[in-house]
C-alpha cells in the first residue's frame, strides 16, 4: 500500500490516472499529448504507476496500451476512508432521531 500512496503523491501521475479514467487503453503517445513533459518522463511515471499496480499494460503489435486498475484505490477507500465515514453517518442518524423525537 505504501507504493500506492507514493505513486498517488505526484501531480503528474494523478493526471495520467485521470487521463486513463477518461479514456482507458491509451498508448504512450496518447498519454503524452495532454502533458507538458517528455516521453521519457511520462514513461518513468507510468513505470511507477505499474509497480504500484495502479495501471496494467497490454501489448498490441508494436503498441503498448495502458489501462487503469482501480482495485488499489478501492482498497485504500475501504481501509482508510469508509471506516471514518461510518461514524459520521451514525452521528447524523442519531441527530435525526433526536430532532424528530422532540
Amino acid at each position: 500500500m505504501d507504493q500506492v500512496f507514493k505513486a498517488l503523491a505526484d501531480d503528474s501521475r494523478r493526471a495520467l490516472l485521470d487521463s486513463l479514467m477518461a479514456q482507458n487503453g491509451q498508448t504512450l503517445l496518447e498519454l503524452c499529448a495532454g502533458l507538458d513533459m517528455s516521453r521519457q518522463a511520462v514513461s518513468k511515471h507510468l513505470a511507477i504507476l505499474e509497480d504500484a499496480n495502479l495501471i496494467a499494460t497490454h501489448k498490441r503489435g508494436r503498441e503498448k496500451l495502458h489501462y487503469l486498475n482501480p482495485v488499489p484505490i478501492a482498497e485504500i477507500a475501504d481501509r482508510w476512508i469508509r471506516k471514518f465515514e461510518r461514524g459520521k453517518a451514525d452521528a447524523l442518524i442519531d441527530l435525526k432521531k433526536q430532532l424528530e423525537s422532540d
